[in-house]
């Protein structure tokens, strides 16, 4: 290596190390995926909320297997069925053995931005979004109707964020508990909009709440005392049921990363460790893994000039119409071919030679003789015109020894 690479290896390698160094100290910055799991402490999971979930309900069970599998295999009992995620799209079959289940005087409740449109469509529900018109950051505001729990104040989700509300309900058989508006400092009174209903289903009931982000860490943990809402939610629910459980398949999905690279990458020293070796051997490559001698030439091959060598002298012999001479030649480059091919003796008697030819080709022995024949024939010919010479190149072409 020339003093030149290894002043500018040097130099490179005090850059990246200064950019891991300045990277490493860096602040991650807040992961707002909407989990909604109840192992993840990020702001949109809900850690908090379970640990207190736990604290107050004394019979909590989590559900690690499609609801589908648990209800019809699981030998489920009575109580309620938690379900909490960003979007939960139950199938046909799902929600209608979650819909049997309720229906034996069981409550289910389910929070999520996006519901399925089979339980949707079966409680005459749709939802819709919605943002404001005239500004640029949009705070959720909450609050229930009971005038039991209604607060004097909304309680705020102090993060950019869309509305999800019930456009349709069922109005004769369905109960508005709670309400949601986009905060609005423009307007005196922002338009409520529906965000949490009941709907009684057979003996059972169904509460659903389109703002799943209630129960989050973020909103729990602010400033405020945003939890009270929260609490007052709970409020509809049967702490003391024979059974509560919560499910753990769409809330929050998988639980545990099956990765390798999970631990190495999720660690930030661990993962600029691991980017600082890649870089390093990419740099080896480029400075050490150069050719060390010189280039060796590239000599082509010697021609093989015998097709050229043939077409310049039969060009000869067709310019001087020699087709006597061309023909003899033809005669003689086909025995050749027999004593080269075959190994065949071209100078024994007639029939020696007829026999062996037809044995060693697999040729008729009537056509092998017919041909040599008509070859020796020709042999002795001392002026063979062009349509002979033809009818010579003919045969010996067709029988392909």
């Amino acid at each position: 290596m020339t003093k030149r690479y290894k002043i500018l290896l040097g130099v490179l390698i005090l850059l990246l190390g200064s950019l891991v160094f300045f990277e490493a100290n860096q602040k991650e910055p807040v992961n707002w995926f909407p989990s909604y799991s109840n192992k993840d402490k990020i702001p949109l999971g809900t850690f908090v909320f379970f640990q207190e979930l736990e604290k107050k309900v004394s019979n909590l069970e989590e559900i690690n297997v499609p609801p589908f599998e648990f209800l019809k295999y699981g030998g489920i009992e009575s109580g309620t069925y938690f379900f909490i995620g960003n979007s939960l799209m139950f199938d046909k079959a799902e929600a209608k053995q979650l819909l049997n289940w309720v229906d034996k005087g069981n409550t289910l409740f389910v929070a999520s931005n996006n519901i399925g449109s089979t339980l949707l469509d079966t409680l005459k529900l749709s939802q819709k979004s919605r943002v404001r018109k005239n500004g640029l950051e949009n705070f959720p505001q909450y609050n229930l109707v009971n005038p039991q729990l209604i607060s004097d104040s909304l309680h705020t989700f102090q993060k950019d964020k869309e509305i999800v509300h019930f456009n349709e309900i069922d109005t004769l058989n369905q109960r508005v508990l709670g309400l949601v508006k986009i905060k609005d400092e423009n307007l005196k009174e922002p338009e409520d909009f529906i965000n949490f209903i009941e709907a009684p289903f057979g003996k059972g009931n169904i509460l659903i709440h389109s703002s799943p982000e209630v129960f989050s860490n973020f909103f729990l943990l602010s400033k405020g005392q945003q939890y009270r809402y929260t609490q007052k939610v709970l409020s509809y629910l049967d702490m003391n049921a024979a059974h509560f459980y919560w499910d753990n398949h769409y809330s929050g999905g998988k639980t545990f990363n099956t990765s390798p690279l999970y631990i190495l990458l999720n660690n930030k020293y661990l993962k600029w460790s691991y980017y600082f070796i890649l870089i390093g051997a990419i740099v080896f490559v480029l400075f050490e893994g150069k050719r060390k001698q010189k280039s060796i030439p590239i000599r082509n091959p010697l021609k093989n000039k015998t097709y050229e060598y043939t077409q310049t002298i039969a060009g000869m012999y067709l310019e001087r119409n020699d087709h006597t001479g061309i023909a003899h030649k033809m005669i003689d480059q086909f025995y050749l071919d027999l004593r080269q091919k075959y190994h065949i003796n071209t100078q024994a008697s007639n029939t020696n030679l007829i026999s062996d030819i037809a044995h060693k080709t697999d040729h008729p022995y009537e056509d092998v003789k017919e041909l040599i024949d008509y070859l020796q024939l020709q042999q002795q010919n001392t002026a063979i015109s062009k349509e002979e010479l033809k009818e010579i190149n003919y045969r010996i072409t067709n029988f392909k020894p």
